[in-house]
Order: structure tokens, then C-alpha cells, then sequence
């Protein structure tokens, strides 16, 4: 999924996703971070990456288990620097959209996380985690009594049918397609199957979605989909119950079938989150409702976010950070000041910041090298939050996901963390690219256009003519997103959307899923890695696909480099001292926004 506050994060995670996130500054280890304590390292990473377990029925069932010394009441405040991407389930691809989805959203199933992170999947609006009697070609759900979105209305069969098939019409182009492509195609094939979704009266046939009666629902598919039951617990799968269903219009109105639901929404400025009163915490086993609601102020930089915090005055003891990160230039601040660090919550999360070739527009591969060799890595990631934000990244598989390889390192970064810049130079100059025009596009975000300036000055250096272009942080993977988006660089975060590469090699380097919205930021559409995508698809053995997809990672860093590795992501975020059960998210890679309450 892309990385938070804009567009995995697509979590980010995530999810992000396993998450959806991003940090922040420049230099080496003496860039005033503070402490000797680094924050998470890749051995927690790599307990991050275990396969989940699927639960039954009995874990599934409500409430949640209760937080210690948890008490019911009051408001919490939250900072974002920006609005949120979407809020229509089916358009959320990326960490800010992940965590609010946590508070507005129910779906089939969902992550329950115990106090060592350990994820479990669960049955959400359904009885459990999913049933398959076939290797996994068929899976059986049945929902369960008593959930209901906000207006009262009972959530049946009939509204996942129509979650499911409105994910079909051409107005829902940023959301996953996992689902779509294993019921209905490969790529965008999958849109003729239903091409205006279930609007005009039509419906996918009972031997792709078959619903029964109102309790149950059947997915089948032609090929085993053993992670069926991870897929479902993403936001973007979750229920839009029919008769609160505005098409377009739901990204600013959603109906809500978790414990708020939105009651003021003044886009770009702000939002106020309330109890929903329909939700019966006794069908859910993984969400809680202990405060009355959620203040979210937007345009509220990290810089502004952890001062406030920091000072712990007033209202800001009851305030938390949602996507948002210690900013670096507090992180000594908070590390070295005991009570404060205590108010901290930090983890490893699942995302690789790269930046992307448009290979539509930069045919050479000797350029490509030449920028991913030059690359000041440490310094890209000094802005998002120093040593405890981020790490150099080798590749474009981050250390939570399955099969990850600490000693790949195809461009010399761990030698070279600042950059190759003769290596770069000479590619160049074989290449006749000297003066080399080319457009670098950023958001303008603090962290980013802090960003911009050390990669334009290092693209400079080794003789490209770059010509800087500054995006809104808040449309960001929206324009990146486009086929024709006009550009030729530009950075972007993606984390697995669970623990397996099968959710970052295809969305990301499938080119039969190119199209506007899609994640396949590069614009690869290389013949051989697509069908190696299909054909690793098809192993239903983990340990047998985990060995392909690095073997097929290998083939794209090195024969295409579609995009040069910048870094892996950590987090590192504080709350006010009068929140409680503030614990870092495994699953949300971020604060677990489910639990938290304020003591007095």
C-alpha cells in the first residue's frame, strides 16, 4: 500500500500492511537525533514479516478484550498535515485513509493484534476468518448478527455483493484490485466482466459471487486464493452498505459501520469524529469506543504536531499523532528527555521510499543507473526523520517482507550510503546524457521539499538538467497516478499489504494492471516479469513462491531498474501525557488508534 497522508502507505500501510507511513532530514549518524538508541532494528522487522494465523469463530466474537485501566469519555485531538486522501472505502489505498478506515469501516474480516503485535486474522462482520473446503477456490462467509451502519440499517448479503461489484465501475480507480483480478481477471480485464457495477441492474454471476440468502456469501474463484481472508481486512474491501450508497459522492459522505462515524467534515480544514451509535461493540472483537470522539485538525506539519505535544499543555495532553511522525529536528528533544521518550511509541515499518523512473520517458538504463548509483541516500531520509525515521534502502523489498536479503545490494549503498557520484558520471557521459532535461516532481510537504533539494542538487551534480515541479501533498499518488502524468521522477512509498511479496512485486511492476489510479508508478510493462508475475501467482507453497518472487525482484532491480531505493521507513511517534493504551500497530504501522483513551 502506498505511504501515508498521501496516497501504502498506496501503507501503508499499511499498510500502511502489514501498513501504510513515512518520517523525515539530512547527513550522517551526527544529524541531532539524540540518542544512541536508534529505534527498531531489522530483527524486529523481520518478526514483523511471520505469516499470520486465520482465527475462528470464537476469536472473532465480541468485544474486544478490554485495555487495561481503559475508562470511557472525552475527545482527542489530532494533527494531520494533510486531509485525507479519500474516504470512500474503496478509493483508500494509503496509510491515512487505513487509520481513519479503522474508526468508519467494518469489512468481512479484519486484524486482531495481541500485546506481543502477533496478528490474527479475524472474523469482522463475519462469523470468522473465512471457510474454503477446496484449497482455497471457494470461500464460504457467514455474517453476523447485529451490525449495522450508522442509520440503523442491518448489513446482509446483499450489501457485499454491491461492496464488491461497485468496485468494478470506472469512478473507483485508487483503490486494491486484488479481489477483482482473482474474481474476474487479470490487470484491468477485470472491468469488462461488470462495467457500470451493479448501477444499472446487473450483477457478477452466482459462479464468481454467490449470495444465497441474506447471511451468506461465497467467493469462487478459478484459481486457489489462499489469502482471501488477509486481502478482505483491507479498507478498500470494506462494506458501502446500498442504501447509503452516493456513487462519487460517498468519498466525502461515507455511511459508517464501526464504532464513529463523521459528523462536521469541512475538507482541507477539518474533522470532528463522534460515537456511532449503531455500532454494537458486542460484534466486534477487534475495535474499541472508549472516547466520545476525535477532533482532526489538517494542514498541522510534524514540526507543529510535535511541539504542541511536547509542551503538553492544555488540550494537547489529550492529543495524539495519527500518521504524523516526531519531527526531526525534535527528535533530540524527545529521545534525551526521559518523561517525554515515555511518551513514545516507535516500530518498524513496512515501506520502501523510492524513487520511480517514468520508463515511458527515460528509455536509457544507463541513466537510470547513473541516478540510483548517485542517490545521497542518507541524506534523502535525514528529513523524514533521522536515524529513527529511516535506514538506507538496498533494494525495493523492505525487511518486514518474507525473503528479504540484507546483504543484496546491487548499487553499493551500504559502502557508498551518500552516493556514487563518479560511477553516476561516468554512466552519464556513456550515455551522452550530459545537460539531460528532466522534470522531478515532489509534494510539498515540508519533509519533501526539504527532499527535493538534495536529490536536484545531486542530479545536478552528475550533469542533469533538472527541472523541479511542486505537487500538492493532498492530490499527490492521484498525479503521480496517471499514465500521462507528464513527468520523469518522482518518489513515492509502498508497503505489503501483508506479510508476502505477492503484494508488492505485482502491484507495483504488473504492467497489465497499468492504468490511471494503479500503483504501477514506473510504467513497467516488461513482457518477462509479467508473466513470471502470473506464473508465480499460480504456487500455492509459501516457501516455493517466497524464493521465486526474490528471484523475479533480482530480474527488475537489475535487468530494468525501474526506480532507484532510497529507504526503509521506521516511526516514531509521540502522544500527551493523559492518553492512554497508545501502543505501536504492527498491522496499521502507526499508533493503534482502536485503543487508545484518555485517563481523566
Amino acid at each position: 500500500m502506498s505511504i501515508f497522508g498521501t496516497r501504502k502507505a498506496r501503507a501503508i500501510v499499511v499498510a500502511v500492511a502489514a501498513g501504510s507511513l513515512a518520517l523525515t532530514a539530512c547527513g550522517g549518524n551526527n544529524n541531532n537525533s539524540g540518542s544512541k538508541d536508534k529505534g527498531k532494528t531489522k530483527d524486529d522487522a523481520a518478526k514483523q514479516s511471520a505469516a499470520v494465523v486465520l482465527g475462528d469463530a470464537k476469536a472473532s466474537t465480541g468485544p474486544a478484550a478490554p485495555v487495561e485501566g481503559a475508562r470511557p469519555g472525552g475527545t482527542i485531538s489530532v494533527y494531520q498535515t494533510d486531509d485525507f486522501s479519500h474516504l470512500d472505502p474503496a478509493q483508500s489505498y494509503v496509510s491515512d485513509a487505513r487509520l481513519l478506515g479503522r474508526l468508519l469501516h467494518r469489512g468481512l474480516t479484519q486484524y486482531q493484534e495481541d500485546a506481543s503485535g502477533k496478528l490474527t486474522v479475524v472474523g469482522d462482520i463475519a462469523t470468522d476468518s473465512g471457510k474454503t473446503t477446496d484449497g482455497g477456490k471457494t470461500w464460504t462467509y457467514t455474517l453476523k448478527d447485529g451490525v449495522k451502519d450508522q442509520n440503523g440499517n442491518v448489513i446482509t448479503s446483499a450489501d457485499i455483493r454491491h461492496t464488491v461489484e461497485r468496485l468494478y465501475t470506472p469512478f473507483v480507480t485508487d483503490g486494491p484490485v486484488y479481489l477483482q483480478n482473482w474474481l474476474s481477471g487479470a490487470g484491468t480485464e477485470y472491468r469488462k466482466a461488470l462495467p457500470e457495477g451493479p448501477y444499472n441492474g446487473q450483477h457478477l454471476p452466482n459462479d464468481v459471487l454467490e449470495t444465497p440468502d441474506e447471511k451468506t456469501v461465497i467467493f469462487k474463484f478459478k484459481e486457489p486464493q489462499v489469502d482471501l481472508p488477509q486481502a478482505l481486512a483491507m479498507t478498500g474491501y470494506s462494506v458501502v452498505p446500498a442504501k447509503g450508497d452516493t456513487k462519487e459522492k460517498y468519498d466525502t459522505a461515507p455511511v459508517a459501520v464501526g464504532p464513529y462515524k463523521i459528523a462536521d467534515f469541512k475538507p482541507g480544514k477539518e474533522m470532528k469524529l463522534v460515537k456511532n451509535e449503531n455500532w454494537d461493540p458486542k460484534t466486534d472483537s477487534v475495535r474499541h469506543q472508549y472516547v466520545d470522539g476525535f477532533n482532526i485538525t489538517f494542514n498541522q506539519d510534524d514540526e507543529a504536531q510535535t511541539k504542541a505535544i511536547l509542551a503538553d499543555r492544555d488540550d494537547a495532553k489529550n492529543m495524539i499523532q495519527m500518521t504524523g511522525t516526531v519531527a526531526t529536528t525534535q527528535v533530540p528533544n524527545v529521545v534525551n528527555d526521559a518523561a517525554a521518550k515515555a511518551r513514545t511509541i516507535s516500530g518498524y515499518q513496512p515501506y520502501v521510499w523510492q524513487l520511480n523512473f517514468n520508463l515511458d520517458r527515460m528509455k536509457d538504463k544507463r541513466v537510470r543507473d547513473a541516478i540510483a548509483l548517485a542517490m545521497p541516500n542518507q541524506a534523502v531520509f535525514q528529513p523524514d526523520g533521522g536515524a529513527y525515521g529511516g535506514e538506507v534502502a538496498t533494494g525495493l523489498i523492505a525487511p518486514t517482507v518474507p525473503g528479504f536479503e540484507k546483504d543484496y545490494d546491487p548499487f553499493g549503498k551500504a559502502k557508498k550510503p551518500q552516493g556514487d557520484i563518479e560511477a553516476a558520471k561516468k554512466l552519464i557521459k556513456e550515455a551522452g546524457a550530459e545537460g539531460l532535461k528532466l522534470t522531478y516532481a515532489y509534494a510539498n510537504t515540508p519533509k519533501r521539499q526539504k527532499q527535493a533539494v538534495v536529490i536536484a542538487d545531486r542530479l545536478k551534480e552528475i550533469g542533469i538538467d533538472v527541472q523541479k515541479k511542486e505537487i500538492d501533498g493532498a492530490t499527490w499518488y492521484e498525479q503521480v497516478g496517471k499514465v500521462n502524468n507528464g513527468l520523469d521522477l518522482y518518489m513515492t512509498g509502498w508497503g505489503q499489504d501483508w506479510s508476502s511479496a505477492s503484494t508488492v512485486i505485482p502491484p507495483l511492476y504488473d504492467g497489465k494492471q497499468l492504468q490511471d489510479g494503479s500503483s504501477v508508478y514506473s510504467h513497467i510493462n516488461d513482457p518477462k516479469v509479467n508473466d513470471e508475475i502470473a506464473r508465480i501467482k499460480k504456487i500455492v507453497d509459501p516457501a516455493e513462491a517466497q524464493k521465486a518472487w526474490t528471484a523475479l525482484h533480482h530480474d527488475i532491480v537489475e535487468r530494468i531498474n525501474p526506480a532507484a531505493p532510497l529507504y526503509f521507513t521506521k516511526s516514531l511517534q509521540i502522544q500527551g501525557s493523559n492518553v492512554g493504551g497508545a501502543r505501536y500497530s504492527n498491522d496499521l504501522s502507526a499508533i493503534d488508534i482502536t485503543r487508545v483513551f484518555l485517563k481523566s
